[in-house]
């Protein structure tokens, strides 16, 4: 009975999990890895682990990325010592999460993130009430504190180029579900049956999307066929958890090409509206494209990117539209816009909930694109001092590039920022901008109603 379960959750080639337990070992003869490509707290972590008798590798996706010659950016360690064993070894380490206990072990400024072998507890029981305790309705994976072999760990991981272990002790390679294989052949593979799999975590076809578009994988199509049945799984995820891989897709340096495989996989429908106006409104969506190519050109120089900016960007199609509807409709300009970026966010959280954190910084960059319209007077000066200038002129002239503001506007304002206080001056245009209404205030106006004299009311008491 057991043998069927594992064949009907692993798919084809599932019957041999419960006895394929020997991987297939790439000695340093037979790869470019070494240790020296290791983080030092990385390699550290896995030979004191394996100094006191535990098995201990490099795991997931920093194996798969220096096989492909790219550089990790951070290095997880599985090993057979539990949680606590883990804890004992290591002086500056805690045990965190809940649905499965992890260690971090920190070495100065690096923090190593260390798991125990997992097994995928369906396999164990697969008909017992505390199996059903561990999945919703849907089959979601609720919890997940099993404990298995290295074996069972690499079945448990999502796909097969996931599932790979590099010793940095012996410099070796383990690969048990022929995860160097597809690597060599260019492509994503699910360990197991792809709906299954989907179903246990709905975020791994997300997570299809962003890892085939980063390593420039294609899906396999056993891998790919489930996920437009299974899309409105993603309905069911935390919105917080679903955020964070969408952020991981934008700020993974190929945002560009992870838009378009969702696209593919039509999985931006609904799920972010903010992607659909990105990919399709005719009027933002160029400019909403340009900001996230700036962003992965900006990560492969190197430079920092704000999430902010960029989800500011996504969202910007939506603000001006309802902006301009609410202007149509004889409101003010600045009212009309305010209104309309709250109308934009609350929509954007009906579906995926952007975090709070975002809003100050967006809706300042949001704000300030009317006031480079305005170039006469002591206008441009003050928006040359307000702190997010640099940020919100950024933002114009990917604007202005992309056909969605006056081209000649930003160009202006690139030489107008670096001009020298004369040339300034004579840059400036007719003061024909908004004025400010004079109001008089409460009590001057009351004391000139109880006879005082002009003189006797302070100068400016009638201006805000």
């Amino acid at each position: 009975m057991i043998k069927k379960f594992i064949s009907r959750v692993f798919g084809r080639g599932a019957k041999q999990v419960a006895h394929e337990s020997k991987p297939v070992v790439y000695g340093p003869d037979k790869h470019h890895i070494r240790k020296d490509h290791i983080s030092r707290g990385a390699r550290k972590t896995c030979e004191e682990l394996q100094r006191a008798g535990h098995t201990a590798f490099v795991v997931g996706g920093a194996v798969r990325d220096l096989i492909l010659g790219m550089q990790p950016e951070d290095f997880d360690v599985a090993t057979s010592a539990h949680p606590d064993e883990v804890r004992s070894l290591f002086r500056r380490s805690r045990i965190i999460g809940r649905r499965f206990q992890i260690v971090h072990v920190m070495w100065g400024a690096e923090t190593v993130e260390v798991s125990t072998y997992r097994a995928h507890f369906t396999v164990k029981a697969p008909e017992s009430e505390d199996e059903r305790d561990r999945q919703d309705a849907h089959g979601r994976v609720l919890s997940d504190n099993v404990f298995g072999t290295q074996a069972e760990d690499a079945v448990r991981r999502d796909f097969t180029v996931n599932a790979l272990f590099y010793d940095p002790v012996k410099e070796e390679v383990w690969d048990y579900r022929h995860g160097v294989k597809d690597l060599v052949a260019r492509k994503l593979v699910m360990i197991g049956d792809a709906a299954t799999r989907y179903r246990e975590d709905p975020v791994r076809m997300l997570r299809a999307a962003r890892l085939s578009a980063k390593l420039g994988l294609a899906i396999e199509p056993g891998t790919a066929a489930p996920i437009r049945e299974l899309k409105h799984l993603l309905e069911n995820v935390p919105q917080a958890r679903l955020f964070e891989e969408i952020l991981k897709m934008l700020l993974s340096g190929n945002a560009v090409a992870c838009v378009q495989r969702l696209r593919e996989l039509e999985l931006h429908h609904g799920l972010l509206p903010l992607l659909d106006d990105a990919l399709e409104d005719p009027a933002t969506g160029p400019f909403a494209m340009s900001a996230l190519k700036a962003t992965d050109d900006r990560l492969r120089e190197g430079k920092p990117v704000s999430p902010a900016f960029l989800l500011a960007a996504l969202l910007w199609g939506r603000v001006e539209r309802r902006w301009h509807e609410l202007e149509d409709k004889g409101q003010p300009s600045t009212p009309s816009l305010h209104s309309a970026m709250h109308d934009a966010l609350d929509a954007q959280r009906e579906s995926l909930a952007v975090p709070r954190r975002f809003d100050a910084t967006m809706k300042e960059l949001w704000l300030l694109q009317p006031r480079f319209l305005q170039r006469g007077g002591t206008r441009p000066f003050r928006l040359l001092e307000h702190p997010r200038f640099r940020a919100a002129y950024d933002f114009f002239e990917l604007r202005a590039k992309a056909g969605n503001a006056p081209l000649e506007t930003a160009e202006w304002w690139e030489r107008f920022q670096f001009a020298p206080g004369e040339e300034r001056e004579r840059m400036l245009h007719a003061d024909d901008g908004p004025k400010k209404k004079k109001r008089r205030r409460r009590g001057g106006r009351r004391r000139a109603e109880e006879g005082a004299s002009p003189e006797e009311i302070a100068p400016g008491a009638d201006e805000e």
